[in-house]
C-alpha cells in the first residue's frame, strides 16, 4: 500500500488561467477562490483566470494566489473525492511559500488565514531590499557543497551571497548583494558548473538581506499562531518533521532567511516511508525534481480536474 506524502509548490509555478478549471467546474473550490478574494479585498481569483501576468508575478499576489489553488485542488479532494488528508497523507510538505500551503491543508491555518499571511509575507519581501541592490541566480550543474564554497569565495565583507534553495537534482539557488551574486556566476564558471544565470526574481529570496522580511513575520505570526497540523509537517528549514505551533511559528520565521532544504526534505520524507509523492496545485515543478531526488518513488502533479478525476482513479 503507497505512503503519500502531499507536497505544495512555491513560487514560479504560477500561470494565467490557474484555477480557472477548477473553479467553472467545482463548488469546493470556487468557496477558497470567494474566501480568498474577500479576505483581502480584492479579486484575486480573477487576476489568477485571467492576468495580466506582470500583476500576477508580482510577490504579493503570487504567494497567496499560488496557496489558494493548492487548497481549492485539496477542497475538491476532499469534497468531491472523500480524500481526507489525515487518512490519505502522512506528511505534508510544501516549498518556501509552500510550507504555507502544507500547514493550512493540515489544518494549522485557516485559507482566510494563510492568504493574509502570504499577502504581507510578499510584501515585507519586497520591501526588505531597495530596488537593485539584490538579486539571485541559478546554478545548474551543482551540488550543495560546491554551491556553498563559490559563495563563500564570492562573498565579501558588505557584500554577501549565499545558497537559498537546494532542490536537488543538480540545482540550488543563490542568493544576496547583486554584485556577490554576479561574482558567484563569474566563479561558478570555473567550478565546472554547467550553467550558471540570473534569475527574474523581484528581491533576493531566503538570504540575510530578508532579515527585515523575518521580523514582519515574526509579529505576523505572534498575532495569528498556527494550531497543531493534523499531518506532520516537514519544515523547509530543518528537513525534519515538526507538530508543534511553537516550534512551526518559529521556523516559518527563520525560513524568511534560511535556505530551502528541498532536496533534504525529500530524503527525509523517503527515509520515514513514504514511496508516492502528490504535488497539489499549479505546475509540476516539485514533482520533476522529486524524479531526480528520488527517482525510485511515484510523483504525481495535480491542478486541473482531469489531473484530479486521474489520481482518484488510481485510490
Amino acid at each position: 500500500m503507497a505512503v503519500y506524502a502531499f507536497i505544495f509548490p512555491g513560487q514560479g509555478s504560477q500561470s494565467v488561467g490557474m484555477g480557472r478549471d477548477l473553479a467553472a467546474s467545482f463548488a469546493p473550490a470556487r468557496e477558497v477562490f470567494e474566501e480568498v478574494d474577500e479576505t483581502l479585498g480584492q479579486k484575486l481569483s480573477q487576476l489568477m483566470f485571467e492576468g495580466p501576468a506582470e500583476d500576477l508575478t508580482k510577490t504579493e499576489n503570487t504567494q497567496p494566489a499560488l496557496m489558494a489553488h493548492s487548497l481549492a485542488v485539496l477542497r475538491v479532494l476532499e469534497r468531491e473525492g472523500g480524500v481526507k488528508l489525515a487518512d490519505k497523507a502522512a506528511l505534508v510538505a510544501g516549498h518556501s511559500l509552500g510550507e504555507y500551503s502544507a500547514l493550512a491543508a493540515a489544518g494549522s491555518f485557516r485559507v482566510g488565514q494563510a492568504a493574509a499571511l502570504l499577502r504581507l509575507r510578499g510584501q515585507a519581501m519586497q520591501k526588505a531590499v531597495p530596488a537593485g541592490l539584490g538579486a539571485m541566480a541559478a546554478l545548474l550543474g551543482s551540488e550543495m557543497a560546491l554551491a556553498l564554497e563559490i559563495c563563500a569565495e564570492a562573498s565579501q565583507p558588505g557584500s554577501q551571497v549565499e545558497p537559498a534553495n537546494d532542490n536537488g537534482g543538480g540545482q540550488v539557488g543563490i542568493s544576496g548583494h547583486k554584485a556577490a551574486v554576479e561574482r558567484a556566476i563569474e566563479v561558478a564558471k570555473t567550478r565546472g558548473v554547467k550553467r550558471a544565470m540570473l534569475l527574474p526574481v523581484s528581491a533576493p529570496f531566503h538570504c540575510a538581506l530578508m532579515a527585515p522580511a523575518a521580523r514582519a513575520m515574526e509579529d505576523a505570526l505572534g498575532r495569528t499562531p498556527p494550531l497543531a497540523p493534523i499531518v506532520p509537517v516537514v519544515a523547509n528549514v530543518t528537513a525534519a518533521k515538526v507538530t508543534g505551533p511553537t516550534e512551526i511559528s518559529r521556523l516559518l520565521v527563520e525560513q524568511v532567511t534560511a535556505t530551502v532544504r528541498w532536496r533534504e526534505s525529500v530524503l527525509a520524507m523517503v527515509a520515514m516511508g513514504v514511496d508516492s509523492f502528490v504535488e497539489i496545485g499549479a505546475g509540476k515543478v516539485l514533482s520533476g525534481l522529486i524524479r531526480r531526488i528520488a527517482p525510485d518513488a511515484n510523483a504525481v502533479s495535480i491542478g486541473t480536474p482531469a489531473e484530479i478525476e486521474a489520481f482518484l482513479k488510481t485510490l
